[in-house]
This record gives structure tokens, sequence and C-alpha cells, in this order.
């Protein structure tokens, strides 16, 4: 079989016009609170409730990841867009309003108002190319039952809000 070669360009560009839901990611660990923000999130199982998300090998928060027992994982809403950009620049301004986080009695910091969280045990780490797929055993949903809150999205190397289609 025969295997054409993509460039990374080509393939960062093509990605780029899928819209990707975003998440931000926390976790603790003996250094403090890490987090980081990831647009590769997906459910992945129904009967067990698992879902994914992949980190690259070179991201700053990798070794914690590694090092975690659980993580939370936020699905953001569209007026979420400068915790989004927080998140996916320098680590040590992360965590840096200590207003806008609280730590779970299972030590993982939570971000506040986020329409939907979810606390999961980390089943699995899996080495994919230069990155990693975390499988996370979904153990807690907190925020299903408000009222429904635009999504972020990331598109074209933008920040982006969902618009919904009239038939």
């Amino acid at each position: 079989m025969s295997h054409t070669t993509v460039s990374a360009e080509d393939y960062r560009a093509a990605m780029r016009q899928h819209a990707a839901g975003v998440t931000i990611v926390t976790l603790d660990s003996p250094r403090g609170p890490v987090g980081f923000t990831a647009t590769s999130f997906a459910s992945l199982s129904l009967q067990p409730p698992l879902v994914s998300f992949n980190i690259t090998c070179t991201s700053s928060s990798i070794d914690a990841l590694r090092g975690a027992e659980s993580v939370v994982v936020h699905l953001l809403g569209a007026h979420q867009r400068d915790l989004a950009g927080r998140f996916a620049r320098s680590a040590e301004h992360r965590f840096a309003d200590a207003a806008g986080w609280r730590r779970l009695a299972t030590g993982e910091p939570v971000l506040h108002d986020t329409p939907i969280w979810l606390r999961g045990a980390l089943e699995r780490l899996i080495p994919a190319g230069d990155s990693v797929l975390a499988i996370v055993h979904v153990l807690e949903l907190h925020g299903v039952d408000s009222e429904a809150v635009a999504p972020l999205l990331y598109h074209g190397g933008r920040w982006s809000a969902a618009v919904a289609l009239t038939d």
C-alpha cells in the first residue's frame, strides 16, 4: 500500500476548516493547578461514559497529565472566549485570577461560569504521533439541567460562536 506524504502546513490548513468545540481541561498536580485549552474533545462511549481529548507531547501540561488520576473538562460557552485564550497561552497566567476558579473536594480546579463541566478518571493515555490521546471515564456531570448556552467554537484559526440554521 502506498502512502502519500501530507505536509504539516497543509494538514493544519485543512484542520482549521473543521469547526471544533472548545474545552479547557484542568487537573491537580504536586506543583499546583494545571490547565490547557483542548479542541480535540469528543464523546467516545455511552456505556461506560467515556470521553477523549488529545494533548501534544511538547505541551507544558503533559507531565502533569501523565501523573494525574482525574481531570475536569469544561465545555465552554461563547461568553468564555477570553478564558479560552488565556488557557491557550502561557501556563503561568492560567490560574492567576483566584476569583475565577475553586478546588473541588477531590482536588481538581474547576472554573466558574462554565455552562457544563465533567469530572472523570483518566483511564488511559495512548501515544499517537506527536500527541497523546487521553481517555476519561466520566464520574460527575454539572450544568446539564441549566439553560442552554451558545458553545464556543474554534474555526479558521479564530474563536467563533454557533449560529442556529433555520429551515
